[in-house]
């Protein structure tokens, strides 16, 4: 008894040793106890063989693409009271690029089934991130064989390794949309998390110094941690520091303003933090009046890390009416820190640790949706002078 005791205290301690260092962003990405076992124990029991994965999408094809303009998705949706843009004739493009929806172990890489839960989150991100820019844009959205969740709490190189096989796809569909859609017209590249990593290594390897850079309007690439050490290797693009810079990206990390002075955020020092009220690069708290609206998400994310990747019968839409003037924020050692959520409708999409990671797009919707749209028009204002 003694033994097996000794054993399962070795085995408790080294758990905790490997463990201990994906705690912190396990609970900044909004995790909680309850789901611990299954990212710790529920991913792929197999190492990653591209060979493993399905084939690469025809991206001519009309069903590889979660959203276009020719087809009706939840990307259309448009919040009550607000209007938008006739997509089939519009002057400016959104190449969207999702987040992570697939959250099964099962896989490195996304199955891609037809009908799934897996598929039912892409729709979520469509109705709730996506069409945010259908104020001013034709949108185009890739489907792709996006990285399991699993991906993100094992080593680096595992981490590389799988993202970088994804990339692929993201790029593939990314020459499609420039080849086939985009017909020489002004673009917004758009993303929100792991769509964020893949965006950043778009901008860095396509579109900087590239014939493309004085077609593109400009980049929100929201959530996931982007280092300013990415900027280095940038000689067109820079951090966005006002409502009408052009050709600049911005991206932001929400936390709940109550962490303000949290030790550990240090870590994220080094991270690009543009604030989506002001539009500044950093700076000192925004003004109330200033905020042009928080959208309160539609439909439920399939938040499971087991099981299997069925279909729940998910109905997105329609999206409500802004909440104006609903939020304040600020930009600190490379967070943006946002006005608390507890006891609102929105803490249902907030995480642990004071994560907000699930209401970047949602606290600051109209924010988004009336800058793309100026920006939209301040770049077709200066090419028509």
């Amino acid at each position: 008894m003694k033994k097996t005791l000794l054993i399962f205290a070795c085995f408790l301690l080294a758990f905790i040793a490997w463990a201990f260092p994906y705690i912190d962003e396990l609970r900044d990405q909004g995790l909680t106890a309850d789901i611990a076992y299954d990212y710790f124990f529920g991913g792929p029991d197999h190492s990653f063989n591209p060979n493993d994965a399905v084939p690469q999408l025809d991206y001519s094809k009309e069903s590889s693409w979660a959203s276009l303009p020719s087809i009706e998705d939840e990307a259309d949706l448009i919040p009550a009271g607000e209007e938008g843009i006739d997509q089939l004739n519009s002057d400016v493009d959104v190449f969207f690029v999702h987040p992570t929806g697939y959250l099964k172990g099962h896989y490195w890489t996304d199955p891609l089934e037809e009908k799934s839960a897996t598929k039912e989150n892409t729709q979520w991100m469509m109705t709730n991130q996506a069409s945010a820019y259908n104020g001013c844009c034709s949108i185009y959205a890739p489907h792709y064989r996006q990285a399991s969740i699993y991906s993100y709490f094992g080593d680096d190189e595992l981490r590389e390794e799988v993202h970088s096989f994804v990339y692929q796809d993201v790029k593939k569909s990314f020459e499609h949309f420039i080849e086939n859609f985009s017909n020489g017209r002004p673009f917004i590249l758009a993303s929100h998390s792991q769509g964020t990593h893949h965006s950043i290594r778009l901008l860095v390897e396509e579109i900087d110094g590239s014939d493309l850079y004085p077609r593109m309007v400009g980049a929100y690439i929201i959530g996931g941690e982007i280092s300013k050490d990415w900027m280095k290797g940038m000689s067109d693009i820079s951090v966005c520091n006002s409502a009408t810079q052009l050709g600049c990206l911005v991206h932001w990390d929400t936390i709940n303003m109550t962490h303000l002075n949290k030790r550990r955020m240090s870590r994220y020092k080094n991270n690009i933090c543009v604030n989506p009220i002001t539009w500044k690069n950093e700076g000192s708290l925004s003004d109330l009046a200033d905020a042009k609206g928080a959208v309160y998400v539609s439909g439920e994310f399939a938040l499971d890390f087991s099981g299997d990747d069925g279909p729940k019968g998910e109905i997105f839409g329609p999206l409500e009416a802004p909440l104006k003037q609903y939020v304040q924020a600020q930009c600190k050692n490379g967070l943006l820190f946002a006005s608390d959520q507890t006891g609102t409708r929105f803490q249902t999409f907030t995480g642990s640790g004071g994560s907000y990671h699930g209401l970047d797009y949602a606290l600051f919707y109209m924010d988004i949706r009336k800058n793309a749209k100026l920006k939209a028009q301040t770049y077709l204002e200066n090419l028509s002078q």
